[in-house]
């Protein structure tokens, strides 16, 4: 046989045997985890499947309270509580209350995230973690409660595909923009159910934040994982927050790839995904002057520090908002807002009229605060944006923190280079 890819050495030593691509196999999971949404429903139909037994492995079972957190109304409360008095039941010590923030990030600072690590959650993003090395995936309840029973679970191996990016750009030009530009010429289909291996200069230059911002649109292309090999200050944050050695996952020189793509990143422009689909992206400049009315900078895929730091950049510079934007910042974690306010970023935030909010998903999903009315247009730099999702009649664009703040200073998209 050939050399193997970085998920078939990952699912060989889960399962204890050698597997290749579309391999069936039964392999243990290092970490299962659930949130305040679809948590619940896990740990009712656990409890059903048990008669109320024992998880298998506490220590390899975390929950986290992320996506409407504090809790909005009763309904919210319930189910909460129904996860916490799971936790105290079963002796999890594993839960990030509603002050941590986003599940997958918390999880990352915490230092429980490792290379080469087998991953499940009830989170569709969870899959962001390939950027650090780690096979994660979302699942359902069923995965779930197989997972804590039995403490494995049924894969497919995936077939890989390479990607190789090339080329160099210049700021305010961000990671945001190489991950639209790369979700439009994948398009959603090419990756369906494929493991991607990302690599080449600009990969290998990207922040931990940057990666994490690339990895978290892996769902809008349908693709399982995307693996970024951790080097550099990435790789200097793991060994701090996990401790120990760490095992780095590579494919071999003569793995199987099903595909090989390359993309061009070179004299790269801000990149803007319009309504109502990830990969309807154009660049900035072809939609400039398009008017909307809110802006959210924030979500597991642009809420870490230098994400927020570009956008008080502009900010500070312009001094203002448009008197017609409503501007919402929200901090991927309690880490990052701690790191913001030590910054003096909320300050900045503030004095321009922008809302700054708890730690968590935020205007991910019509479940938070800044939910769209009828004819609302949303610039955000989360990872969907599909018709509806924010509310009925609504618009959304993706794009970077960098063109959601020069935007909110004009009232119009605006192209950031204006302001940089």
């Amino acid at each position: 046989m050939s050399g193997k890819t970085i998920i078939e050495k990952i699912l060989s030593k889960a399962s204890g045997k050698d597997v290749w691509s579309n391999d069936r196999v039964w392999g243990e999971v290092d970490l299962v985890v659930i949130r305040d949404f679809g948590g619940p429903n896990a740990v009712l139909e656990f409890e059903k499947f048990t008669s109320n037994g024992k998880v298998k492995d506490p220590e390899k079972i975390a929950l986290t309270f992320d996506y409407q957190a504090p809790a909005k109304d009763m309904k919210v409360a319930q189910n909460q509580t129904l996860c916490r008095e799971f936790a105290k039941k079963q002796g999890i010590k594993n839960l990030f209350e509603v002050n941590w923030g986003i599940g997958q990030h918390v999880l990352l600072e915490r230092g429980m995230i490792k290379p080469g690590s087998v991953v499940i959650g009830t989170d569709s993003h969870m899959n962001l973690l390939g950027s650090v090395g780690s096979f994660a995936s979302g699942v359902g309840n069923t995965d779930i409660v197989a997972s804590w029973y039995s403490g494995k679970l049924w894969f497919r191996v995936p077939e890989t595909i390479k990607v190789i990016f090339k080329g160099k750009y210049k700021e305010p030009v961000s990671a945001k923009d190489l991950t639209l530009k790369f979700v439009k010429e994948m398009g959603t289909d090419k990756a369906n159910y494929k493991s991607l291996e990302l690599c080449g200069e600009p990969i290998d230059n990207l922040s931990l934040a940057g990666r994490l911002t690339l990895g978290s649109m892996m769902t809008e292309i349908n693709a399982k994982i995307g693996f970024i090999q951790p080097n550099g200050e990435p790789l200097e944050f793991l060994r701090q927050r996990c401790g120990g050695e760490l095992e780095i996952v590579t494919s071999d020189d003569e793995a199987n790839f099903v595909d090989q793509i390359e993309i061009n990143v070179d004299k790269l422009v801000p990149q803007i995904a319009c309504p109502h689909s990830p990969d309807n992206v154009k660049p900035v400049e072809e939609v400039e002057g398009n008017p909307f009315n809110e802006g959210f900078i924030g979500s597991c895929t642009n809420g870490r520090l230098e994400d927020f730091k570009a956008a008080a950049r502009i900010l500070k510079k312009a001094g203002k908002i448009h008197p017609e934007v409503r501007l919402i910042i929200t901090p991927a974690t309690k880490e990052v807002a701690m790191d913001m306010l030590e910054a003096g970023l909320y300050q900045i935030f503030m004095s321009v009229g922008a809302m700054v909010t708890n730690p968590g998903c935020s205007l991910c999903t019509s479940g938070h605060h800044g939910v769209l009315g009828k004819g609302d247009v949303l610039l955000s730099t989360s990872n969907r944006n599909f018709l509806g999702k924010l509310g009925k009649g609504a618009e959304v664009y993706l794009c970077s923190p960098a063109t959601v703040a020069a935007s909110a200073v004009e009232g119009k998209i605006t192209d950031p280079r204006k302001y940089w």
